[in-house]
């Protein structure tokens, strides 16, 4: 099931997914990150320039540095900002991309948007059946990577739940595989505390590619601190 699938047409979103593509600087998002954006689904093919008009004042910067490190060098990134959409309201972003890699060379950079900007009441129940069953049996290794996932982002607990069924639906992995694997490859949750960037870094990478296996979650170049 594909992003958009799991929460439905119509239904305020949270997470989405993008790319960009090295070859002619190529970006590809999803209906969800165009809704971020205030655009309607097929309603503008996003560019670089796009994109930076769309944060706010303040991280635009920030951001410009992050995305010409990207172009230039295919490196991977990880950023919390604002963006302002096209009725001008603020949303709170975390965005994390990794190397898009073919036949072993790096073609671009494809990742994650998480809307962290309110805790919706909406509920997934009839979305997550299946999601909420695998929590019931697997209630303390799931609870366990919630509260990595809230501590990295500093975001609530429903948001924190909204990533692992979001990872686990893109990936086709089950709910409780995957956070075992994100509690197994990112160590002591305490190391957050005396190393905050570093765990951020390292944090990222494993929610990238965690789904993969235990051994490959900790492998690879990491997601750079933004």
């Amino acid at each position: 099931m594909n992003l958009d699938a799991l929460f439905g047409s119509g239904t305020p979103q949270r997470v989405g997914s993008f790319r960009f593509l090295l070859d002619r600087d190529r970006w590809e998002w999803s209906d969800t990150v165009a809704e971020m954006h205030g655009y309607r689904p097929g309603e503008v093919t996003p560019t670089t320039e796009l994109l930076l008009s769309h944060k706010h004042p303040d991280d635009r910067g920030h951001v410009a540095a992050l995305f010409e490190k990207m172009i230039d060098e295919g490196q991977p990134f990880s950023s919390k900002h604002r963006i302002i959409d096209t009725a001008g309201r603020v949303h709170h972003v975390i965005v994390v991309g990794d190397q898009l890699r073919e036949n072993g060379r790096v073609v671009g950079t494809s990742g994650f948007y998480i809307d962290v900007s309110e805790t919706l009441e909406t509920e997934l129940q009839e979305s997550l059946d299946e999601a909420v069953a695998e929590l019931a049996a697997s209630r303390a290794v799931i609870e366990q990577a919630k509260g990595v996932l809230m501590l990295v982002y500093g975001i609530s607990a429903e948001r924190a739940f909204d990533i692992l069924i979001w990872r686990s639906q893109d990936t086709n992995t089950k709910l409780r595989t995957l956070a075992e694997n994100l509690i197994t490859a990112v160590g002591d949750p305490a190391a957050a505390a005396v190393a905050p960037d570093a765990f951020r870094t390292r944090f990222d990478r494993v929610l990238l590619t965690g789904h993969h296996s235990r051994s490959n979650a900790s492998g690879g170049a990491a997601p750079r601190e933004g």
